[in-house]
């Protein structure tokens, strides 16, 4: 399966990846939502900014996933900081994310940088940032001849 994961463009999440400084990404809520249940080791993930100008920059493949559990407050931020090296968080999200009930952990590797391209996101009316599209190809914008 394909994802389509939209990464932190404050928190420099891509260039983290790019330069091997993190390796893993997480999720968290306090119910379970995407992408809690829907990614399995090795699914690709499809890497964009956050930052509005819509391109996939990279790929990834799933190497270990964690799908907690409901944890408490101190369990959750326990886990969490266990695993803060890979991770690679700045402060912001370290307090967005500790406390959540629940928590994806998401180890990656074969980490590529591809040719920016565009998907259409038309077939998914709530935005999130993590979108499962089956297929890469079946989202991707191909450029047409001039």
């Amino acid at each position: 399966m394909d994802h389509v994961v939209y990464l932190d463009h404050k928190a420099r999440e891509l260039e983290n990846l790019t330069s091997g400084k993190k390796s893993m990404l997480i999720r968290g809520a306090m119910g379970r939502k995407m992408p809690h249940g829907r990614v399995d080791v090795g699914d690709q993930l499809f890497f964009i900014r956050n930052n509005g100008e819509g391109l996939i920059q990279a790929k990834a493949q799933v190497k270990e996933v964690l799908h907690s559990e409901k944890m408490d407050s101190d369990t959750s931020t326990s886990l969490l900081q266990q695993h803060l090296k890979d991770l690679c968080l700045d402060k912001r999200m370290e307090k967005r994310f500790a406390g959540k009930r629940y928590l994806v952990l998401i180890t990656v590797h074969n980490f590529e940088s591809l040719e920016p391209f565009t998907i259409d996101r038309s077939a998914y009316g709530n935005m999130d940032d993590w979108l499962p599209v089956e297929d890469i190809a079946s989202v991707r914008v191909m450029d047409l001849p001039l």
